[in-house]
């Protein structure tokens, strides 16, 4: 099969709209965990989240550390798209113009392709206009409904801007979505069906109904709201849930001669991916961690890599007594002896949980590790719980040469992903 190599990177996350902006937030230990504004929380039991800071004005500043839709989308149509889009299209735009690929003729466009998911799709337009109706009839539903709150609107979106007409693609797998959609482009690739993939995911979850539902299953950490950076903490004892997080990570994959031969950058090359169902329960893990331990397993059979060959993983690490759980057991059943010489670390202790977006930042969070010789922090560990004696780069970043990195995704429904980038 085709080598495939990673050209561009792009972010627009809770910490800031950027990979520069938000990599030098995340490694100085800053949280992008705050109150929520912009709709009423007072009636809510969890009142925060990680908001991607938002500036709307006529400039078009690309490099702002605030994300301003109208630098990426022309202002009719903003209209088109829910809010997940919009962040999808701000970092797949961010990625393209680093990958510094251009698709001119009609067989470039046609080996170019998308693959960006969703793990909900539009669920703020699907709120807002679900209120407008009951308040005010049918007949003020807009014309765009539907074709906002699709969750490959991303892909479609993207492609119709850039021109690209290869495969066109999309996937919706919960909180493991943008590291299957990830996984999938890449073997697109490998397979000989396209040259370059923009991939990743989005998500925009953050209003009164996604907070109202995830509360409801007792899924998220609600006992921070008077203290939102210290919500999400993965592996402490006083963890309770996870925190809530948007935004989007895209990146640009190239079959490695097709990038070589144009003289592109190449950040890291994608080695491996592994899936796996845990055929347990709809939102729980089991305990031991199975299911994400063979995804991992199946990442590293993937790569054709020894589990003593792995440096850092970017935990799933959503900071949920179950979860945290489960993928420590899981990283040992994997791991053996070397799971206390690598380092594992939750970068969803400064982002909060991006749902189906989570894997695509974490993705591209995992390949600057590499670049920089970092491990991002895990904040608030201040008192690991019971077995959790792993290296999880607590409280503060960690230099550390890595040549191997993978990237955990795990989902509701017992859906498991695992990716793994090498250094070149």
């Amino acid at each position: 099969m085709k080598r495939v190599v990673v050209t561009g990177l792009g972010l627009v996350s809770p910490l800031a709209n950027g990979v520069h902006n938000s990599w030098e937030r995340l490694i100085s230990g800053q949280s992008g965990i705050a109150k929520l504004e912009g709709f009423d929380t007072d009636d809510l039991a969890v009142q925060i989240g990680g908001q991607v800071p938002t500036k709307i004005d006529d400039s078009i500043d690309e490099h702002s550390v605030f994300f301003n839709p109208n630098a990426y989308i022309e202002k009719r149509e903003q209209k088109m798209m829910d809010k997940f889009c919009h962040f999808a299209m701000g970092a797949a735009h961010q990625a393209i113009q680093d990958s510094g690929w251009q698709a001119k003729t009609e067989y470039e466009q046609e080996r170019t392709g998308v693959l960006i998911g969703s793990g909900i799709g539009g669920l703020e337009t699907i709120y807002d206009t679900s209120v407008k109706m009951h308040e005010r009839g049918p007949k003020r539903v807009s014309p765009y409904f539907i074709v906002s709150i699709l969750s490959n609107m991303p892909s479609g979106h993207v492609a119709i801007k850039y021109g690209f007409k290869g495969p066109n693609h999309s996937c919706v797998s919960a909180c493991a979505t943008s590291t299957h959609a990830i996984g999938d482009a890449a073997r697109i690739i490998m397979m000989g069906e396209a040259d370059v993939m923009v991939t990743g995911g989005a998500e925009a979850a953050l209003n009164r109904l996604g907070l109202a539902g995830f509360s409801a299953c007792k899924a998220l950490a609600h006992s921070y709201n008077d203290n939102p950076e210290r919500a999400s903490r993965p592996w402490d004892k006083h963890r309770e849930g996870f925190v809530m997080g948007e935004g989007s990570g895209v990146l640009v994959l190239e079959e490695y001669e097709h990038a070589k031969k144009r003289g592109a950058k190449i950040y890291a090359e994608f080695v491996g991916y592994g899936m796996s169902g845990d055929a347990f329960h709809y939102t729980a893990p089991p305990e031991d961690g199975n299911g994400a331990h063979r995804a991992m397993k199946n990442a590293l059979k993937f790569a054709k890599l020894k589990p003593e060959s792995v440096d850092y993983i970017n935990a799933h690490g959503t900071s949920t007594p179950l979860g945290d759980r489960a993928e420590v057991n899981a990283a040992k059943a994997t791991f053996g002896d070397h799971a206390y010489k690598l380092t594992m670390s939750s970068t969803k202790s400064a982002t909060g949980h991006l749902l189906g977006g989570a894997g695509g930042i974490e993705a591209v969070f995992s390949i600057l590790s590499m670049l920089h010789g970092i491990i991002p922090p895990t904040l608030n560990l201040d008192n690991p719980d019971d077995g959790f004696d792993l290296n999880f780069a607590a409280l503060k970043a960690q230099e550390k040469k890595i040549d191997i990195a993978m990237s955990n995704s795990f989902g509701f429904g017992g859906t498991n992903a695992s990716l793994i980038f090498k250094k070149v």
